[in-house]
């Protein structure tokens, strides 16, 4: 009997990427296969099947290829939060740290509208300082976060339980 590909079958680790000590995982492996990347983007979607969301925002860069095909099957918008400088027109910011330095993302000030209903969603959950700057932004908007999808957690970095402490549906 032959065993069904998982999604993480798709996923390619890079040790020592980008710094030394660090096993990069690569999504574009698995965004390169059609059977892998619809794998994915139906499992991001899964426990959400029948619930209403107005945006999808992807948390840059990778979020911003889930994110899109996410937004596309739930027939709401997309909104990219980029690293800070890469948005034209009036932003906010937010700054955070990451496992290997720190960071500024930025979203549009009219990209989210108050009362919003929102899914973010990126490809790798490790410390969760993106996730929560992404998080900060959206609801300093006045978006509501409903859940948070991503396609790896690295539980030992913290940043489910991160998001968890802040009362985030985590998937």
């Amino acid at each position: 009997m032959i065993q069904q590909k998982q999604v993480q079958d798709y996923i390619r680790a890079i040790v020592d990427f980008p710094h030394e000590g660090i096993i990069f995982r690569d999504v574009t492996t698995l965004f390169a296969d059609p059977r892998g990347f619809r794998m994915a983007v139906d499992q991001l979607l899964h426990p959400y099947a029948g619930m209403r969301f107005d945006k999808v925002v992807g948390l840059e860069a990778r979020g911003f290829i889930l994110g899109g095909a996410v937004a596309h099957q739930l027939s709401a918008g997309f909104v990219p939060i980029r690293k800070k400088g890469k948005l034209p027109g009036a932003v906010i910011s937010e700054a955070y740290t990451l496992e290997y330095g720190e960071a500024v993302v930025e979203i549009h000030d009219d990209a989210i509208l108050p009362g919003e209903r929102i899914l973010l969603v990126d490809d790798l959950l490790a410390t969760g300082g993106t996730a929560e700057a992404g998080i900060k932004l959206v609801e300093r908007l006045g978006g509501e976060i409903i859940g948070c999808a991503f396609i790896i957690d690295l539980p030992d970095l913290g940043g489910r339980a991160r998001l968890d402490a802040m009362g985030m549906d985590v998937h």
